[in-house]
């Protein structure tokens, strides 16, 4: 009797200590199992952000020397188109004003010393499905731009950084570093679309958490400093041209002709009036089949005065670069949180509507980079 009564507390022993030694051996599996996971996982995050490096070999970056006409050229040259479009308008050279105040908000203060340009990405990165792997730390630019880790700043237009904010958004970077590049005051802005409802698209614009954009991005960077700089104000349209940033490039393009490329960068304020915006929605499930379909994706919206706008725009693309030739991002001034791609002013409506009015500052670049240049530029894909 003792003896089965030992043999049965032995095999219940066996059998408790193989019962833990199974827990164990599932245990050291699993901690193997996502111990391997999360190595895979940091490996692939590792090599794609290598991937997505500008120092990568597979971001080509191209660098263009400009000799812009002097300021006082250019304010001869565009005066009579932008007169003509508006009621009053005038150009001069200034001496920057500090552009961190009021209305303007940028995080540099002037918009000269060592003046350039870069054209990132482009459109095609969206057809017909966005690549996903088009994402631009825009420091990593400064530095292929050659703008001086001792302080400088970048402004301009772009798509926001959908892997940090969670959707597809509209940019307006808007940066400066001082000291070093890991010192940055980041005051850039996205805009996205909220929600939908019965067809009408909610937009909010936030500042930006991180300083990379994805797909397209237009930057004009400086080292932030105060000089001479066009300013530019227009007041009560009277003409067909729409835009003012189209209708100032179309001056200097008509100015300068297509083998003298004018490259400017800067900030203007819509003082007055009312404007048109689109506003990009999240990426689509299916792939777009043509440019109609991009654009139909697209959301539009009227935002009135005050808005901050960031520009860059080319007189000409004679090198043939796939130059986009404007592009200008806005945020709302005045505690609203409104924002988004500029397209054009809007008249008043009936008598007591307020006409537009523009206050600008641009400045010349002397170099244009281009930057990871897509094959095909969306102008010429299939229609």
């Amino acid at each position: 009797m003792r003896d089965a009564r030992r043999e049965s507390q032995s095999k219940l022993a066996v059998d408790s200590i193989l019962q833990k030694a199974s827990v164990s051996i599932l245990c050291i599996s699993m901690s193997s199992y996502l111990l391997r996971k999360t190595l895979s996982s940091t490996s692939r995050l590792h090599q794609l952000s290598a991937h997505l490096s500008p120092n990568d070999l597979t971001m080509k970056t191209t660098e263009h020397k400009l000799s812009p006409p002097s300021l006082e050229d250019l304010a001869k040259a565009v005066t009579p188109a932008l007169q003509k479009n508006y009621e009053d308008a005038s150009v001069s050279v200034v001496d920057c004003p500090d552009l961190r105040q009021a209305p303007f908000h940028l995080a540099g203060k002037g918009l000269c010393g060592n003046e350039c340009v870069a054209d990132i990405g482009g459109q095609s990165h969206l057809f017909p499905r966005p690549l996903l792997d088009k994402i631009y730390p825009m420091l990593e630019c400064a530095k292929g731009m050659h703008l001086a880790l001792e302080g400088g700043m970048l402004i301009g237009a772009g798509a926001g950084p959908f892997h940090v904010i969670g959707m597809n958004s509209e940019l307006a970077p808007n940066l400066s570093w001082s000291g070093g590049f890991e010192n940055v005051d980041n005051k850039s802005r996205y805009a996205k679309v909220r929600s939908v409802t019965d067809g009408q698209a909610d937009v909010v614009c936030q500042p930006s958490p991180s300083t990379d954009c994805a797909l397209m991005m237009n930057l004009y960077g400086s080292a932030g400093q105060s000089g001479p700089v066009l300013r530019v104000t227009a007041r009560s349209r009277r003409g067909d041209q729409k835009s003012f940033t189209e209708c100032t490039r179309r001056a200097l393009h008509d100015a300068y002709g297509d083998d003298k490329q004018v490259s400017l960068g800067g900030a203007f304020v819509i003082r007055k009036g009312k404007a048109l915006f689109h506003v990009m929605p999240d990426f689509p499930a299916e792939p777009f089949t043509d440019r109609h379909e991009l654009n139909e994706w697209l959301t539009f919206h009227e935002f009135p005065a005050p808005m901050v706008c960031l520009t860059v725009l080319h007189s000409a693309d004679p090198q043939e670069l796939g130059l986009r030739m404007e592009h200008t991002h806005c945020f709302s001034g005045a505690g609203r949180d409104e924002g988004g791609h500029y397209h054009n002013d809007l008249l008043p409506e009936g008598t007591g509507g307020e006409e537009i009015e523009y206050e600008a500052y641009f400045n010349t670049a002397k170099v244009l980079y281009r930057i990871d240049q897509p094959q095909t530029a969306l102008d010429l894909l299939h229609h």
